[in-house]
């Protein structure tokens, strides 16, 4: 995957383990993440970002303005058998600095991520998001995002 340097001076790369500070520090940035993230102990962040940057499946980005990290997102590419075989991507883990919510930002990024999945070849782009994130669903359907399916999870 290249980088993407954007007009305004965003540039959209691989996430790298020097940008795991910043990335965790979002994920934790927020209710939910407060109570499942542990900025202070990036080991299993470092496991996670080696398996991730080792599977060719996988896009760990971040969005990078004037030096510093702004945004970050995974997208997975999924090939599978249903609707003809056809590939999808899910973008998962999408967060934005606090200081760069609201700037427009967060469409941009979602537009490299459908630009992104459509050059991969994928015929749909899916995501999630908790049911307590209405801002968030607010944002997916704005971008023509649609709330099609109940999604369910099982902790292991």
């Amino acid at each position: 995957m290249n980088d993407t340097t954007l007009a305004d001076g965003l540039e959209i790369r691989p996430a790298t383990e020097a940008d795991l500070p910043a990335i965790v520090a979002m994920l934790a940035d927020d209710p939910l993440g407060a109570t499942r993230e542990s900025p202070e102990d990036l080991a299993p962040y470092r496991t996670a970002l080696k398996r991730i940057t080792e599977d060719p499946h996988q896009r760990l980005v971040v969005a990078v303005r004037a030096g510093r990290v702004v945004g970050t997102l995974q997208l997975t590419l999924v090939p599978g058998l249903s609707r003809k075989g056809a590939t999808r991507s899910i973008v998962e883990g999408v967060r934005i600095h606090a200081d760069e919510r609201g700037s427009g930002l967060g469409t941009v990024f979602m537009e490299w991520a459908i630009a992104t999945s459509r050059a991969e070849g994928c015929q749909l782009v899916q995501l999630t998001s908790d049911v307590t994130r209405t801002d968030a669903h607010r944002f997916y359907e704005r971008l023509g995002f649609v709330a099609s399916h109940v999604g369910f999870k099982l902790a292991l």
